[in-house]
């Protein structure tokens, strides 16, 4: 076998659902030939679990012309890597990346979102986790299915409670009464922000989605100036009083310097039950025309839909996106292009240097 003529052949083998290649994702690890074939190792920095057997088929097509009547042994893995903050903050232990996901206005289906985006992310193949920021009305326990679950301590450090897709869960709601108020001050709702994520022990997570309260007050600002975010989703739906707010979480971004992977809109569009009909009742396009002027992906966007309600009161969004291809075909596309995102951001090498001691 030409093994130049087959390198060449893979590295202009393109990614499905991107405009990339595996030469330009650098993803071809090695090539070789042995007695039993040839064997091919491919590794991603994004989780393509979701798109394995398309990557496999396109490899084949692309390799017969070359390898006659030979077997090929095809390798696919992923290594995912810790991705550059805002400048002054240190990443933090067993978390690679850090998502934020706003809306600068309640209501809107923003812990929804995090809760289908989070389990989407893990049904691609990547290790996921959710800290819910939103401490005055936490809501990740019941959309992910472990509400009324306490969390262990080992090592003086909480372990953050798994859900049954795997997803690991830290929540101010497991902490209080589901009928009881949090009634804080902002220092004292930084500081509860902080120890949430600081003193739990993430288990080696690729992505950890961060649920934000609404609005751009104290929560927001701890957040820009003490934990390491690798970027945020912007949240809205179609109707003016939502986009005006989501204009104000995009200006917080802005002045804190944490990149805006996308724009996501929800309840684009209700689709009646009975007979089918579509109407716009928040209006139409709105977060289509908001991405464009941030020049930001559109990630997606969803209808009014009763399965996606239920699901979320119900705690099963995976079964929510086992059940409903057409919806879990959308959250899976708007977390690959987040995955995308992140992973085309600079490296963080922080971790790999000694500490410098002056004496």
């Amino acid at each position: 076998m030409n093994i130049p003529a087959i390198q060449t052949a893979l590295l202009a083998v393109q990614i499905p659902e991107t405009e990339r290649t595996l030469g330009s994702e650098k993803a071809v690890q090695s090539v070789e030939e042995k007695a039993d074939g040839l064997h091919v190792k491919l590794q991603f920095g994004f989780p393509v679990h979701h798109i394995g057997n398309e990557i496999a088929n396109r490899v084949q097509e692309a390799l017969i012309a070359h390898t006659a009547d030979a077997a090929i042994h095809l390798s696919i893995d992923t290594a995912i890597d810790t991705h550059k903050v805002q400048p002054g903050v240190s990443t933090i232990k067993g978390v690679k990346n850090i998502i934020a996901v706003a809306s600068g206005k309640g209501g809107v289906g923003k812990s929804t979102t995090t809760a289908n985006l989070a389990t989407a992310m893990a049904r691609m193949g990547a290790r996921v986790g959710v800290l819910d920021a939103d401490l005055y009305g936490p809501s990740q326990p019941t959309m992910l299915g472990v509400a009324g679950i306490k969390p262990e301590q080992h090592n003086q450090k909480l372990l953050p409670v798994e859900a049954d897709s795997g997803i690991q869960v830290m929540s101010i709601g497991f902490m209080v009464d589901t009928d009881q108020a949090v009634v804080w001050r902002g220092p004292m709702v930084s500081q509860a922000l902080q120890q949430l994520l600081f003193q739990s022990e993430w288990d080696d997570i690729d992505y950890l989605f961060i649920d934000l309260p609404p609005g751009t007050g104290d929560i927001q600002l701890t957040l820009s100036q003490k934990v390491p975010v690798t970027g945020s989703v912007v949240v809205t739906t179609p109707q003016d009083i939502a986009l005006i707010d989501a204009r104000k979480a995009v200006d917080m971004f802005n002045k804190v310097n944490i990149p805006i992977f996308g724009v996501l809109e929800n309840m684009s569009v209700h689709i009646c039950s009975n007979c089918g009909h579509s109407e716009a009742i928040f209006g139409s396009a709105g977060g289509k025309n908001l991405a464009e002027r941030l020049n930001v992906p559109l990630l997606g966007q969803l209808p009014l839909s009763l399965p996606v309600r239920e699901a979320m009161d119900g705690g099963s969004a995976r079964q929510l996106l086992e059940e409903h291809p057409e919806i879990a075909d959308i959250y899976t596309r708007a977390a690959f292009q987040i995955a995308l995102a992140v992973s085309d951001k600079g490296k963080d090498f922080s971790s790999r240097f000694p500490k410098i001691v002056v004496e």
